[in-house]
């Protein structure tokens, strides 16, 4: 089934159930007011939500509506966690690579982890707000998971049966921000601002065959102002799959229902794909002749983000944005 959020209802959205080809949804509050809240019940909420997904593809659900991008949140508004993964290790080495270090040992075998901004999530449809073009605005296009409740040290195998949703991200960065703030040792904060969900989440049965090994094996595609970005493979050159990564999250402390688990940049060895960031390809073109050519996102661009299936159509929808210069309100309350 594919699920959304309606902005309406306050902080945490309306929780509504999507069609399959995304044109038509009806409002699920007889079963959960939001999409956390059917994830606190998950158990009892899926079949329900799954019922009326069944009717609302059938034609016979009451209350359907045409779907308007415009009126979505993301499907999960705030989060009680978002915990970021670097599964990719193509981006890993040629970032490595371009500035001298050598790829740890430890990276092949124990995942690189972070914890993500999730307090709010910009809607597929928002802007991206900035405010200063200086800090090296970039994009990144991941896949995410999300869970419910998971016991703390599950194993790589009990972690597969708590991946109940999957969707996409595009996990903004600010470049020029990150090599300061690595220095001091104590990780990612002002790099790291709110990013934004794709219209929708699926459970991970509506992949079909896309959907296995906890991987799902399709492009990732990105366009920057109309024009192509990348399109790597997803279910390519991914060192830990999404059993692993929710396993090493989970490894000191259990994950609340709800929790995101993002994949990282998806990246392939085979730079012809395209990439899914904008570090990435300037990676490449310094790899390639001694500096970067492509400059950062400035204010005005856009970004597209969206996986197609084995026919062409839209799974998640996309994650379509501008990005908007942020100007504080001098006048406002201390």
């Amino acid at each position: 089934m594919k699920l959304g959020s309606l902005k309406e209802g306050g902080r945490d959205g309306t929780l509504i159930v999507v069609s399959r080809d995304l044109a038509t949804a009806v409002r699920a509050t007889g079963v959960a007011a939001t999409l956390q809240q059917a994830l606190d019940d998950w158990s009892n909420a899926a079949p329900r939500l799954n019922a009326l997904y069944e009717s609302l593809n059938a034609g016979d659900a009451d209350g359907v509506f045409d779907l308007d991008l415009v009126r979505l949140a993301a499907p999960l508004p705030r989060a009680y966690e978002f915990v970021d993964g670097s599964a990719y290790l193509p981006h890993v080495e040629r970032v490595r690579r371009a500035r001298g270090a050598e790829v740890p040992e430890s990276f092949y075998t124990d995942p690189l982890m972070y914890q993500a901004t999730s307090a709010g999530f910009y809607g597929p449809r928002d802007t991206v707000k900035v405010t200063s073009e200086d800090y090296g605005i970039d994009l990144e296009a991941e896949i995410v998971v999300v869970t419910d409740d998971v016991p703390m040290a599950v194993t790589p195998v009990q972690a597969a049966g708590h991946i109940q949703l999957v969707g996409l991200v595009n996990d903004v960065s600010l470049r020029n921000l990150i090599p300061g703030e690595l220095a001091k040792g104590f990780g990612f904060l002002q790099a790291k601002p709110r990013s934004a969900l794709s219209p929708v989440f699926v459970t991970p049965d509506e992949l079909g065959d896309a959907w296995r090994e906890h991987k799902l094996h399709l492009p990732l595609v990105t366009h920057v102002n109309g024009e192509w970005f990348g399109a790597p493979e997803a279910g390519v050159d991914m060192q830990f799959d999404f059993a692993q990564l929710v396993a090493h999250a989970a490894r000191t402390r259990p994950l609340t229902a709800g929790t995101i688990v993002g994949s990282g940049t998806i990246a392939n060895a085979d730079t012809s794909k395209g990439a899914s960031c904008f570090a990435e390809r300037r990676v490449v073109e310094t790899l390639e002749h001694g500096a970067p050519k492509t400059p950062f996102l400035s204010f005005g661009d856009t970004v597209r983000i969206e996986m197609l299936d084995a026919s062409g159509a839209s799974i998640f929808g996309a994650i379509e944005q501008v990005v908007e210069r942020y100007v504080p309100d001098v006048d406002a309350d201390a």
